[in-house]
C-alpha cells in the first residue's frame, strides 16, 4: 500500500499534476486533460468523455463551460443520438492540443535525459507493465443477456477481426445445423472497460456435462493485459457452477496466442469434436 502511495505522489510531482499552470499553458491539469482526450478523438459524446475519464458529470459540465468561455471547444447536439450532446476543439482548441502534444513530448524528453540507454530501456518497459496491469485493475467482468445491446457490439467486433484474420474470411453461422436448434445457453460475459464493453465469452451447453466456450475475444486496447485470461477463469467458473465436469473449444490455426493462452491455463489438444469449419485445433480441460 505504501509503495502504490509513494509513487501516485512522485509521479504526480513529475508530471506538474500539482501545478497551477499545467505545462505553463496557464490552465490546470483537468481542463488540459480534455483538450487531450477531445482533440484525440476529434468528436466525442460528453457522456462518453465522462465514462472514459470516470469523472462525476457536474464537474466535467464545468470543465467544458470554461474551456468554452476561452474559445477552444464547441458544444453541439449529437447526429447520432438527439438526445445527446457531443463535444469537439475549435481551431483555437486545436492549436492549444498541438501545443499540449509538443510540451509533453519534451516533458518526456526531460524524465529519460539523465538515463542511460539500458536505463531508458528498463524505464519504458517498466512503465508498459504498469500501465497493462491498472487498465486491467480498471475491466470489470459481468453476465449478461447473450441478446443485448454490447454482446451485439463485442460479437460484431469479433466475427469483423476474425472475417480480416482468417485467408478466406470468416462466416459465424457456417456450419450450423438450423434443423437442430441452438445449443442452450448457460453464460455470456462482457468485459468493461471506461464505460464501454471491451471484451466478452461465452459458455454453452455441448452435451450432458460438457460445456463448450466460445467467442472470447478482447479490445485491441486491452491485449496483454491478462482480461482474456479473467474472462476464461469466470467462463470455467460458470460452467461448474453448472454441473459441467468438462469444458471443451476450438480455435483457428492463424489465432496463436489463443492456442498459446489454452494451452497455459491446463487444455490439452484433442481429436475433432465438432462441425466448425473455420476450426483447425480442438481442445478440453477438466474443472
Amino acid at each position: 500500500m505504501e509503495q502504490v502511495r509513494r509513487f501516485n505522489r512522485d509521479i504526480s510531482r513529475r508530471i506538474g499534476a500539482l501545478e497551477e499552470s499545467y505545462l505553463a499553458r496557464g490552465r490546470p491539469l483537468g481542463e488540459a486533460r480534455l483538450i487531450w482526450e477531445i482533440g484525440a478523438a476529434g468528436e466525442i459524446e460528453i457522456r462518453a468523455l465522462r465514462e472514459k475519464l470516470g469523472l462525476d458529470s457536474g464537474y466535467v459540465s464545468r470543465l467544458l463551460r470554461k474551456l468554452e468561455k476561452q474559445g477552444l471547444v464547441e458544444n453541439r447536439q449529437s447526429r447520432a443520438d438527439a438526445r445527446s450532446r457531443t463535444v469537439r476543439l475549435s481551431r483555437e482548441g486545436k492549436a492549444e492540443f498541438a501545443a499540449y502534444d509538443a510540451m509533453s513530448d519534451d516533458l518526456a524528453i526531460t524524465m529519460l535525459g539523465s538515463l542511460d540507454d539500458g536505463g531508458r530501456v528498463k524505464l519504458a518497459a517498466a512503465m508498459a507493465r504498469v500501465e497493462n496491469l491498472l487498465r486491467s485493475a480498471q475491466v470489470t467482468l459481468e453476465d449478461v443477456p447473450a441478446d443485448c445491446t454490447e454482446a451485439e457490439t463485442c460479437l460484431n467486433a469479433y466475427f469483423a477481426e476474425l472475417d480480416a484474420r482468417f485467408a478466406d474470411g470468416f462466416d459465424p453461422y457456417a456450419g450450423s445445423d438450423e434443423e437442430e436448434g441452438a445449443p442452450a445457453m448457460e453464460h455470456f460475459v462482457i468485459a468493461r472497460f471506461e464505460g464501454k464493453a471491451a471484451g466478452c465469452g461465452m459458455v454453452l451447453e455441448l452435451e450432458p456435462g460438457i460445456a463448450e466456450i466460445k467467442r472470447v475475444w478482447i479490445a485491441p486496447e486491452l491485449r496483454g493485459t491478462g482480461v482474456a485470461s479473467r474472462i476464461m477463469d469466470q467462463l470455467e467458473v460458470r460452467a461448474r457452477e453448472g454441473g459441467y465436469r468438462l469444458v471443451r473449444l476450438d480455435t483457428n490455426g492463424t489465432l496463436t496466442e489463443a492456442q498459446a493462452m489454452y494451452r497455459k491455463r491446463g487444455y490439452r489438444e484433442i481429436p475433432c469434436y465438432n462441425a466448425n469449419p473455420f476450426a483447425e485445433h480442438w481442445f478440453e480441460k477438466e474443472l
